[in-house]
């Protein structure tokens, strides 16, 4: 799986987010997405907004295992300041 693949195609999906990083090798990536879109959504919503852009891929297995980290801006904060 190319890693910038799945960075630009993030980007596209969630243009307002504040932070994407991606990591990983093989069919297996780490994803952190920091957007405001993921305000007032359960885990299992924001899993399907991340899951949704990458159907295609997943569908095929040339991506088999996404782990995700999905933040708010304000999560994202309240973690930075405690790291």
């Amino acid at each position: 799986m190319n890693l910038e693949s799945v960075q630009v195609r993030l980007r596209t999906a969630f243009p307002e987010a504040e932070e994407i990083r991606v990591q990983g090798e093989g069919n297996k990536i780490s994803v952190l997405i920091v957007s405001p879109v993921f305000a007032g959504l359960r885990p299992v919503q924001k899993q399907q907004k991340i899951y949704g852009c990458m159907q295609d891929w997943i569908s095929s297995g040339e991506l088999h295992a996404v782990t995700m980290q999905t933040l708010t801006p304000d999560e994202w904060k309240k973690m930075r300041m405690f790291a």
